[in-house]
This record gives C-alpha cells, sequence and structure tokens, in this order.
C-alpha cells in the first residue's frame, strides 16, 4: 500500500538508488560465481579429477533444480521481510562454500558443494531477490533501475572470467577458488546490509516520488501496478503465466548454455584458454554498455516486442557463432559475440519489467518464485545434453544449432503472448 500523504521523506536523494548499487554488487557475485567462472574451472579440473564434461556439468544441472526449488520459497519472504537477512545469510554461505571448494577430491564432494551448497548461497543473494526489490521500488524507471542493477552480471564477465581464468593458470585451480572467497566475503556482506524490503516501510513513494506529486495523480501508473496485482494462486490460474515461464525459459537457455560452454567450445578448435575466455569478454562488455539503453527503451516502448527482438538476436548470434566458427575466422566469432552480448543485455530487464507489468508488484515475489521450478528445468536440462552430445559426438555444432532454434522460438512466443486477464 502507498503510504500517507505527510509519510513520505523529504530528501533530493531517493534510497532506492542505493539499492541500485547493492544490486549490482550482488547480482556480479551470484551470477558470476554460478554461471561465468565454471568455463574457465572446466578443463583444469577435470583433468586432475578424471571426470568427463558431462559429469561435470552435472554440477550446474543440480544447480538449477535445487535454484528452482530454494526460489520458490525465496520470493515469498521478500514480499514479507526483505532481502536484507536473506542476502547476509546467502554472503555468508557462498564465501564459505568457494573456499571449500579448493578442497574438492571426488565427483559427489563437487556436485555436493557447487551443485547445492553453490547454488543456495547464489540464490539468496541473486537475480530472484534483488529483482523482485527493485521491482517495488521502482515502477515508472523499472526498466532503467533493474537495467543498471543488471549491469552487474555482464560486469562479471568483463572482470571475473578473465581474472579467474589468470588466478588459475597462475596460481592453480585450487587456489583460485579460495580467492574467490574471500573477495565475496569482503564485497558482497556490505552490499547485503543496504538493501530494503519497500519504500512503503520507510516512508517514501515508489521512484522517488514526493507526496505533492503523488497528491497530483503524477503516482497514478505506481498505484496502479500496487491496486492490480495478482496473488500467486490468481497468477497460476492465468495460461499468460505459463506461457511466461516457457518463453523466458527458452530465451534463458542461450547465456546458461554459453557460458559454461565457449571455453571448451572455443579451446576444442584451436583458440587458446585466454583467447577463449576473451570471447565471453568480449560478449559481455555490450551485455553492460546495453543494459542502460535496454532499460530507456522498455520504459518508454511496449516491453513484449523488445523481448521478441532479445530472444531473435541472441538466436541469431549463435548461428552466427557456430559458422564462424566452422570457417575458423577469428575476428568473425568474436564479432558474432558482440551481437550475443548485446542480446544478452536486453534479457533480465525485459523478464523483471514483463512480470511486474503482467502480475504488479506487490506479490511479485512469491508470483516470480512459483515460475522458477519451471523455467530452470530448461536451464537444467540444457547444458547436460549439450555436454552429453559432445562427449558423444566430439562436437558441439548440433547442439549449439538447437539451442539457437530454441531462442528464435522464444522471440516468437513472446511476440504474440497475451496479457493476463484480470477478473
Amino acid at each position: 500500500m502507498m503510504p500517507e500523504a505527510g509519510a513520505a521523506r523529504r530528501s533530493s536523494f531517493y534510497y532506492g538508488y542505493w539499492l541500485i548499487g547493492a544490486a549490482f554488487v550482488a547480482q556480479f557475485f551470484a551470477m558470476g560465481m554460478f554461471s561465468y567462472v565454471l568455463g574457465p574451472f572446466m578443463l583444469p579440473m577435470i583433468e586432475e579429477l578424471g571426470w568427463s564434461r558431462s559429469e561435470y556439468t552435472l554440477s550446474r544441472s543440480v544447480g538449477q533444480f535445487v535454484m528452482g526449488f530454494a526460489g520458490f520459497f525465496i520470493g515469498g519472504y521478500v514480499d514479507r521481510f526483505g532481502a536484507r537477512p536473506l542476502m547476509i545469510a546467502g554472503t555468508v554461505l557462498l564465501a564459505a562454500v568457494l573456499v571449500a571448494h579448493s578442497l574438492v577430491q571426488t565427483l559427489t564432494h563437487w556436485i555436493v558443494l557447487n551443485g547445492v551448497v553453490l547454488t543456495l548461497g547464489c540464490a539468496l543473494v541473486g537475480n530472484l531477490v534483488v529483482n523482485v526489490t527493485m521491482a517495488k521500488w521502482f515502477v515508472e524507471k523499472r526498466g532503467q533501475a533493474v537495467a543498471w542493477a543488471a549491469m552487474g552480471v555482464s560486469f562479471a564477465g568483463v572482470l571475473l572470467m578473465p581474472a579467474a581464468t589468470m588466478l588459475i593458470d597462475g596460481l592453480g585451480w585450487r587456489s583460485a577458488w579460495m580467492l574467490l572467497g574471500g573477495a565475496t566475503l569482503v564485497f558482497l556482506l556490505p552490499a547485503a546490509l543496504i538493501m530494503r524490503r519497500a519504500p512503503e516501510d520507510h516512508g517514501w513513494y515508489p521512484d522517488g516520488r514526493s507526496a505533492e506529486q503523488v497528491a497530483q495523480g503524477l503516482a497514478f501508473k505506481a498505484e496502479q501496478d500496487f491496486a492490480n496485482s495478482l496473488t500467486r494462486a490468481q497468477a497460476l490460474r492465468t495460461a499468460s503465466f505459463y506461457l511466461l515461464v516457457l518463453a523466458f525459459g527458452l530465451f534463458t537457455i542461450n547465456i546458461v548454455v554459453m557460458l559454461l560452454h565457449t571455453v571448451p567450445y572455443l579451446t576444442d578448435r584451436g583458440l587458446s584458454r585466454a583467447a577463449a575466455a576473451l570471447a565471453i569478454t568480449i560478449a559481455s562488455v555490450p551485455a553492460m554498455l546495453s543494459k542502460p539503453i535496454w532499460g530507456v527503451f522498455i520504459d518508454r516502448l511496449p516491453p513484449r516486442p523488445l523481448a521478441a527482438m532479445g530472444a531473435g538476436l541472441t538466436g541469431f548470434a549463435l548461428l552466427a557463432i557456430v559458422l564462424a566458427v566452422e570457417v575458423d575466422l577469428i575476428w568473425l566469432i568474436y564479432a558474432a559475440y558482440v551481437l550475443l552480448g548485446i542480446g544478452w543485455g536486453g534479457m533480465i530487464p525485459l523478464q523483471e519489467v514483463i512480470w511486474g507489468a503482467f502480475f504488479g508488484r506487490r506479490y511479485l515475489g512469491a508470483v516470480r518464485s512459483a515460475g522458477l521450478p519451471f523455467a530452470l528445468l530448461l536451464g537444467a536440462i540444457a547444458p547436460l545434453l549439450v555436454s552429453y552430445y559432445r562427449d558423444l559426438t566430439g562436437s558441439y555444432q548440433l547442439a549449439l544449432l538447437l539451442v539457437a532454434v530454441c531462442n528464435l522460438a522464444s522471440g516468437a512466443l513472446l511476440l504474440m503472448l497475451p496479457s493476463p486477464r484480470r477478473h
């Protein structure tokens, strides 16, 4: 509910902007440790420990199931109590389990630590927690707020992936895991302490609107967003909910697969580990820089056509990557990764804005978390199937082409998706 007219704090700086910075840091570490660093660690770990690529990837597939299960409970908790308690616990857990990765000796250790415990830590500090919070603090500027915060995801590719590669190559993979754990605790804990549940709890209005502006009707969009919110039970009775889950599930398997498999895919084709890791950095820079641009367009234009365009672009870019690898042109490979990064740039803000527009902000955590098990099921199966196909055939080509087709199908579905009916 909106605060009373006299309750809003008079301040020239809206506290929601602090939350954007905290969410940036949180997503840098959550997505960075969940996905970005796994590619550089794959070959050194499987060579020393004697695993196959499918066995190594199994932890990420287990992790997707764990993320979906945990998220089902996390979203409702964020609605009721806010992100800060979850993020403090998640920070401590994530830092500790990263250090414990340095002690891995068996496949069971790896699956439990990386697939289960690390995933829980990332879930407690990651996208669902911070983006539901962003959706409560911003309505009119939701696209831009989520986009700026989501730049942390791409910055992990710019900084964390090459840094992890250098640490592994210079110090060994066990020492690299320990250093990543220490950095997580130092930088993520202050971000967790900044988080707050909702602006109304502290006398603010969404988007930093003043009491006078609210009285003039300038916060109409935020009031309608709150009033028209659907509960989890109501959302689950709409066809739009399931179609949206499917569409975004098909969209996001691209990033899950490519973050995990780019380094081994390109090294298989003769590139050095540094050159292969550079491809993800090259994708991450436009992904990061394009997010604010996506955010501006999202707040001004209908988001569904934009989402369809983003999904189609990632599919086209992946087709171009496969073609470039086949003709063995390094400049064309990197150019295709630039296109891929631009498509990635819109992925998170488009999802969050469309979910918020469809179902409102009041119960958004519970609604979003209800969709996670379905969406993450696709994310769990896709990288494992890609690894299995590579182990079976010695090639990634057909598997990556199928991922590209999934992205194109996602774009078509998003273009036709109806808004939920409100009775």
